[in-house]
Formats: C-alpha cells, sequence, structure tokens
C-alpha cells in the first residue's frame, strides 16, 4: 500500500452556545491518502483493497486515539468514511471500509459491540466529506450520535483515496435527547 500523507484534526469542544462545557468532549479523525491500485480499472477484484482496509484502519485507529489524548477504554464513539478519486469507483470505498476495516479498529478502542457508521462517495481534490459518529457499544445511545467533517484541501487525487476513522469521547456537549418510552 502506497501511503501520500497521514492528516490529523482534533476538536476539542470547551464551550457550546455560549456555555461552558465543563467536561471532555473531544473529537479526533485520522485520514490516509492512500493511492488505490484499481484506479481505471472498472470492475476488478476487489481483494486487494480488501485487504489494505485492514492494513490500514488500525493505523488510523491508534493515529486518532494518541490525538484524542485519552486512555483506550475511555473512546466512546467512533466513524469511518472514504472519499475515491475520480478514477475509481464507489465500490472502492465499500471495499476498503467494510469487510476487514472494523476489527483492527475495535482492538485499538476495547470492544465496539456495534456497528462502526460510515459513509462514502467519489469526489475531487478538496471534497468534503462528512463522518457520522455513534456509540461503540450502543448504537441507539443518542447522546454520542453525531458528525466530524474531514477535508484535505490536495486530495484526493483521481488515483487516490482518503479514508478515514473518527474516535470520540464526551457525546455531545450539552446531550439531552432521549428514545421515547
Amino acid at each position: 500500500m502506497q501511503i501520500r500523507k497521514f492528516v490529523v484534526t482534533v476538536e476539542d469542544i470547551k464551550a457550546e452556545s455560549g456555555r461552558e462545557v465543563g467536561r471532555t468532549v473531544r473529537r479526533a479523525v485520522a485520514s490516509a491518502v492512500i493511492s488505490n491500485p484499481l484506479a481505471g480499472k472498472p470492475g476488478a477484484d476487489l481483494g486487494e483493497l480488501e485487504a489494505m482496509g485492514a492494513e490500514i484502519s488500525g493505523q488510523l485507529a491508534e493515529r486518532a486515539l494518541a490525538a484524542l489524548g485519552v486512555a483506550n477504554s475511555e473512546v466512546t464513539a467512533y466513524g469511518k468514511g472514504a472519499i475515491v478519486g475520480t478514477a475509481g469507483e464507489i465500490e472502492h470505498a465499500a471495499a476498503l471500509i467494510h469487510p476487514r476495516f472494523g476489527a483492527p479498529v475495535r482492538k485499538v478502542v476495547i470492544k465496539g459491540d456495534d456497528i462502526i457508521p460510515s459513509t462514502k462517495k467519489i469526489g475531487g481534490p478538496g471534497a468534503h466529506i462528512t463522518l457520522p459518529i455513534t456509540n461503540k457499544d450502543d448504537i441507539w445511545s443518542f447522546d454520542e450520535m453525531d458528525a466530524i467533517d474531514v477535508w484535505i484541501p490536495d486530495a484526493p487525487m483521481a488515483h487516490e483515496i482518503v479514508v478515514s476513522v473518527a474516535l470520540a469521547v464526551g457525546g455531545r456537549p450539552f446531550a439531552r435527547t432521549r428514545k421515547p418510552s
């Protein structure tokens, strides 16, 4: 796998609507800009991208965890996504982030009983993607349902994929939405 670069961003939310949060509310995204070995090869076998997903996901989760600055047992939520450059196809993102991507992330965050929410798209350099975030052990925990944006100005080039993992702690700053009884 050819990695052009890693990009890590962190949001540390201290106040919202003029009110101090008073606790740690932090989201981190680790992204990699990788070469797409199937770019320009429509209909090609996806096995190589599935293997790449297993290889890159743990690296991204480790980088996001380091950026969060908390113990892995403190991570409460996660998400993932990919932007495929214009010489690729949407199925390249699916192969990369679905079949084998999750287990290495779950190993980093300890447990992770629920699905890692995801999104994918095709785009050119500077394309934005919004990664959904949900509780890693209870997808119906509304407090952690959130999102974070990813944007890398020079990626993806036509033959690249931007692949990302988001980790979070603290939920939304003043979460108070509940499931009906």
